[in-house]
């Protein structure tokens, strides 16, 4: 028996020839057709797998987009040949019509998926009669979907409270890495939170000064901390409107004996474009009325991997720079290669997750090098928030 707050595969006892209706996300970029990124649907093999060989009749649960009402676009039947490719095993798809008497012809190891759970338009008000639907073709519901678990839905949420729920490796790993990051972690903590606007990530910020030891924050929104410092940011991106909130996270860091880190020298130009002439390296006490800022500079950049040297566990969400656009992807890429090297050596706990973030990696080639990375965007950033997730707290013992 696993000694986690929540149980799971290891916890279902034989499920030879039982019906397990698996939440998956499998919500995957199409165009003309074709998958174009398939890591979701590579993250659902471990659990989906290891429940066939194990015998059981796999029905996975899954939303794709975000559909009114039931259009051919959006029906989980294009996912079925991408899914039986990566899983390397047939895969069968089941409409709503008739699902029970499909479902009846499935035997010990088959797997299908079932039609666009969104199609009705209760899954997502957690419809007790949606619950109950779904509830009649299983004996067991297992989610492996964190990255949907911020939300109260009938095959998310509902469905763990109507049949023997449990958390596939997906979900495992996850809520594991996240309690290592931020649950129960080894001190000092380190958080990077980056991206555009400090208004998108007020309550990341807010929770993580009482949870965390070093606070690095970077992209746009350190331009606001900036200014509330007494900056003058040029024409950077900024939120002059909340220079007062930035304070008041500096007064709350200063309760919480956290210290933040915002970046003394930048990356500056006049316009925001590919290498362009105007670019220059300057304290941030030099940035001209027509610069702006779009990097942390090579001096804070060496200062923060000092701090991460003597840290034990990093929690990161959001890129330092404008990193999609060159040279402004300089500080992101130094700072995902000095993680990855301080991850492999054992130093130091990695936990990385969000959409920009995760590209970020990908671009440094160094994602398979952190402790986990996470590919929810929505969920992880509440886990940030230090909000109790629905779809999590539903699999609790």
């Amino acid at each position: 028996m696993s000694e986690r707050a929540f149980k799971t595969l290891d916890d279902m006892g034989d499920v030879t020839g039982k019906r397990v209706l698996v939440r998956e996300d499998l919500n995957v970029p199409m165009a003309d057709g074709h998958v174009t990124d398939d890591t979701r649907l590579r993250a659902a093999v471990p659990t989906v797998s290891e429940l066939a060989d194990k015998g059981a009749i796999v029905l996975v649960l899954a939303h794709f987009g975000r559909p009114k009402t039931p259009t051919p676009e959006l029906s989980t039947a294009q996912l079925v040949r991408p899914f039986s490719q990566v899983l390397g095993r047939p895969v069968r798809y089941i409409d709503w019509e008739g699902d029970i008497e499909s479902t009846a012809t499935l035997q010990p190891g088959d797997i299908a998926v079932l039609e666009n759970t969104r199609f009705f338009g209760g899954e997502e008000k957690n419809d007790p009669k949606v619950i109950d639907r779904f509830a009649a073709l299983g004996d067991f519901y297992v989610n492996d979907a964190f990255s949907a678990a911020h939300r109260a839905h009938a095959s998310t949420e509902g469905l763990a409270h109507r049949l023997p729920a449990f958390a596939g490796r997906q979900m495992e790993a996850e809520l594991d890495a996240l309690d290592k990051a931020l649950g129960k972690p080894e001190h000092p903590v380190a958080a990077v939170v980056g991206g555009a606007k400090v208004s998108t990530k007020l309550d990341v910020l807010k929770h993580l000064v009482g949870q965390v030891d070093h606070l690095i924050i970077g992209g746009g929104m350190a331009n606001t901390f900036l200014a509330a410092r007494g900056v003058n940011v040029g024409k950077s991106l900024c939120e002059h409107d909340l220079t007062g909130t930035a304070e008041e996270i500096f007064d709350a860091a200063e309760k919480a004996n956290c210290t933040i880190h915002l970046p003394y020298d930048v990356v500056v130009s006049k316009e925001f474009a590919a290498n362009p002439p105007s670019l220059r390296t300057v304290n941030v006490h030099e940035v001209a009325e027509d610069e702006m800022i779009l990097d942390v500079g090579p001096a804070a950049s060496e200062a923060l991997a000092d701090v991460l040297k003597n840290c034990r566990t990093l929690v990161w969400n959001g890129p330092l720079g404008a990193f999609e656009t060159k040279p402004f992807d300089t500080a992101t890429m130094a700072l995902a290669h000095t993680v990855a090297a301080l991850t492999k050596e054992g130093s130091l706990v990695s936990v990385a997750g969000g959409g920009d973030t995760v590209a970020a990696l990908n671009q440094a080639g160094v994602a398979d090098d952190m402790t986990f990375v996470s590919t929810a965007g929505g969920a992880f950033l509440e886990w940030m928030e230090g909000k109790e997730l629905p779809g999590v707290a539903a699999l609790a013992r």
